[in-house]
This record gives C-alpha cells, sequence and structure tokens, in this order.
C-alpha cells in the first residue's frame, strides 16, 4: 500500500505538515522534552511547549532546530516520526517527501534535513524546497511568468525576502532572525526596563496581545492587527530581579513597541536592501502587484503598514500567513515534474 505523500515545513517555532488534496493535516510546536539523564523523549509538540519553563531538572525542553538549522538531528528525525506517526497512524510505505529549508544553507545543512526526513520514514531521496519558493507558490505569486514577484517569509527563527521571475531568483536576503527574536526582544527590554524577569511563554503571548510594529493609524485600522490604540494596556506577571519574588506590572502597546523596534527595522532595512538591489523594470511589477508578506510574524500588528510606508510598495496579507510555506511546498509535492527547476538540487549532497 502506497503512503501519502508528506510536506513538511520544519520551522524553528512550529513545524507544519501537509498533505496534497488534504491540507494542513498537522501543526506542533518544534519542541521536544527529554530526560535529563538518557535523553529518553517525554512530549512533543504542544505536550512539551505546556511544560516549557516548568519542568524539573529530570527534564528539559529542547528545540532541534535552531535559526532554521537542525541543531540536533537525532532529536530532530525523533520529533518528525513523532508527527507523521499522528498523520499516518497505521504502518506505512514510506512516501514521497518534500522538506522546506531557509535559503542559505550548506550542503551539510541541508543534508542534514534531508537525513532527518529519511530516517522519520520518507523515500530517499527526500526532496528540499527554500521557503521563500513555497511561500511564492503558496499565495499564488506567477514566478515562472516573466513578472517580478516579491516575498517575505517573517518566519520563528529566519526571514527571508526575495524577488522572483521566470523560475529564479534575482535578488535575495536571508536574515537570522523571527519571531522568537521579537519575544527574545521583549524579554530583554523588560529586564532592562522594569527589572523583571519573563518567561519565553509569556512574553510570545505579550507579544500577541499588544505588540505592535508601528502606531496606531485609525484610517488604516484592521479588525485583526492594528486596530489598538497606543495607551492599550496589559498585565504582566514575573520575577523580580532585586527580591527574587512574583511581582505585576502593567505595560502598554506604545512600550512593546519601542521593545520591537531593532528587530522590526532589521527586518525593514533587509526589505529596502532587496528592493535596492531589483532591476528597475522588476521593480516596475513589484509596485503594480505588490509584496507578498508570509510566514507567523506577518500578524504582528502594523508590520504591513510599517513596511508599506517605509518602502513605499503595496503590501498584501493572503489569506492564512501562517501556512503559505506549507500551502506551497504541498503544490511543489502535487505537481513534482512542473517544479522540479525550481527545487534544490541535492544530487550532490
Amino acid at each position: 500500500m502506497e503512503g501519502r505523500d508528506t510536506a513538511i515545513d520544519l520551522g524553528t517555532s512550529t513545524t507544519t505538515v501537509f498533505l496534497p488534496g488534504r491540507g494542513v493535516v498537522l501543526e506542533e510546536p518544534s519542541l521536544v522534552a527529554l530526560t535529563t539523564g538518557d535523553g529518553r523523549p517525554v512530549a512533543v509538540g504542544g505536550e512539551a511547549r505546556r511544560m516549557l519553563g516548568r519542568t524539573p531538572a529530570s527534564i528539559e525542553v529542547v528545540r532541534p532546530v535552531q535559526q532554521g538549522v537542525i541543531a540536533d538531528l537525532d532529536v530532530c528525525t525523533r520529533m518528525l516520526r513523532f508527527m507523521l506517526l499522528q498523520v499516518h497512524p497505521r504502518r506505512w510505505s514510506r512516501p514521497r517527501m518534500l522538506m522546506v529549508v531557509p535559503s542559505g544553507l550548506s550542503p551539510v545543512e541541508q543534508r542534514a534535513v534531508q537525513e532527518a526526513a529519511e530516517e522519520s520514514g520518507g523515500r530517499r531521496p527526500v526532496q528540499l524546497v527554500e521557503a521563500h519558493i513555497a511561500a511564492a507558490l503558496g499565495v499564488g505569486l506567477p514566478i515562472h511568468d516573466a513578472r517580478g514577484s516579491m516575498v517575505v517569509v517573517l518566519g520563528g527563527g529566519r526571514t527571508e525576502v526575495a524577488v522572483l521571475s521566470l523560475g529564479g531568483v534575482v535578488a535575495r536576503r536571508s536574515l537570522r532572525l523571527g519571531g522568537m527574536d521579537f519575544d527574545e526582544a521583549i524579554v530583554d527590554w523588560v529586564k532592562k526596563e522594569h527589572g523583571l524577569a519573563l518567561g519565553e511563554r509569556t512574553a510570545e503571548e505579550l507579544k500577541i496581545q499588544v505588540g505592535s510594529a508601528g502606531p496606531a493609524r485609525p484610517e488604516a485600522a484592521r479588525a485583526t492587527r492594528d486596530d489598538r490604540p497606543d495607551d492599550y494596556e496589559a498585565e504582566i506577571r514575573g520575577r523580580d530581579l532585586v527580591t527574587g519574588l512574583p511581582r505585576t506590572i502593567m505595560t502598554s502597546t506604545a512600550e512593546i513597541r519601542e521593545a520591537l523596534e531593532r528587530p522590526v527595522t532589521a527586518v525593514v532595512d533587509a526589505v529596502k536592501e532587496v528592493v535596492d538591489a531589483t532591476p528597475p523594470e522588476l521593480a516596475a511589477d513589484i509596485m503594480e502587484h505588490g509584496v507578498a508578506l508570509t510566514g507567523g510574524g506577518a500578524l504582528l500588528r502594523g508590520l504591513d503598514q510599517r513596511l508599506a510606508d517605509e518602502t513605499g510598495l503595496p503590501i498584501m496579507i493572503n489569506g492564512n500567513p501562517l501556512h503559505a510555506v506549507a500551502r506551497g511546498a504541498g503544490h511543489c509535492l502535487a505537481h513534482l515534474d512542473a517544479c522540479r527547476g525550481v527545487l534544490v538540487d541535492t544530487s550532490e549532497l
């Protein structure tokens, strides 16, 4: 019995599994809880995330993928095997598998992704596609046409910015910075300004609740992203760095926007650099058709308006930006022969 073809977006913060014809069937945090003694897996995905910051000394929660690169091959393989068993609960023959990777990985790093996928159950050789290609296909950009298409992928550990035309990359920039760096910036800022230690989960929740990339603009407000005023407040609970005791403070959208300024500016600068390196004819196409903003970071309140203000380009967020890369990977897998020209050449890995 043939196994189902499987496309996987192996992200730093989240791993998404896509089956052609069925869509996204699994979305789990890229986390594994291990015993510190023998390294035995205790929990994977959402269950491991619930343990984050709450484990005893005998258990540690690890991220096997760091900034888009596999940091622990064995743990990553176990994580993938567990997730695939959730999708294919019965024994299944090795299916065709396609993995999403960031651009700019070395052959060794690309081979590590292949090995993890093959050891978890994928048919050899596992195919690879770069994140910006998958994202562009996922939002329906005509990357094979003689027309400039621009995509920004703001993932958990990496940001990819690329201009595509005729099935190739014209200009590209890859940053080892993503949504998790936004969380870290909030942790550092609260520690510096308020002397309060926050956990990773608290910082992420704060980013989602009151995070902002630009001042509130009523005329550009959206129901889900930038309709909250700058004085919108949220409660923060953490540990006082002086007394060591729990303490609660109030913060606002304006304060968290200040905390996020450095990583947001880095993303804006990367987009500007790619636009600056784009030939005039293709730049005119992008001005006409806009820039596709994808990835979980696209949901940061006001980021689309901030990019539009600073680049002068129309910014589009189509559908669910969280699943754009996985949808594009699934499209590649469903039309593998037609998409071979945009896949990573793995013949020498």
